[in-house]
């Protein structure tokens, strides 16, 4: 599918899930900033797609990202961080969402799935109580230890220029 294809906003990303689920595909959700893709985020999403279904991603807006990690953050805008997402063969859907957490996307896409890093448990997974209240479950994925976005950057704020 070409990169623009899998990049959808919520209702139609909804719309999408339905025909995919109709046609006997369960539906597996992350969602992050994603800012920097990194081998870590690489990692975790393959990981995720090899439960098998449809991998879809929640991307935070800009907006949501400054609130959430500060207003020098996002270093890559909202369109770029989907459609590099996006270009990744093994992911299916990326939408995005305005909001401080996914619960209301997850309440309206309801996955058969909901995915997050094992440095999450699942009693503090934002949207895990209204997935499993629908039948769906909760999983937690191993990370690449060293790999984050905010070690990258401040790596990079460290360089001094020669």
């Amino acid at each position: 599918m070409q990169t623009e294809k899998k990049i959808a906003a919520p209702e139609q990303m909804l719309e999408t899930i339905k025909n995919w689920k109709n046609d006997g595909f369960p539906i597996i959700f992350t969602n992050g900033c994603f800012d920097i893709l990194h081998v870590g985020h690489v990692d975790y999403l393959q990981q995720a797609k090899n439960l098998g279904g449809k991998l879809v991603i929640g991307v935070n807006t800009d907006e949501s990202v400054r609130r959430i990690k500060g207003q020098d953050r996002p270093i890559v805008d909202e369109q770029a961080r989907m459609r590099v997402l996006a270009s990744l063969e093994f992911v299916d859907g990326v939408t995005w969402f305005d909001d401080d957490t996914p619960l209301e996307l997850i309440s309206l896409l309801l996955p058969d799935v909901l995915i997050k890093g094992n440095d999450y448990s699942i009693d503090n997974i934002v949207g895990a109580d209204v997935v499993m209240k629908n039948g769906g479950r909760v999983d937690t994925i191993p990370l690449v230890e060293g790999y984050s976005t905010s070690s990258i950057v401040d790596k990079i704020i460290k360089i001094k220029p020669s």
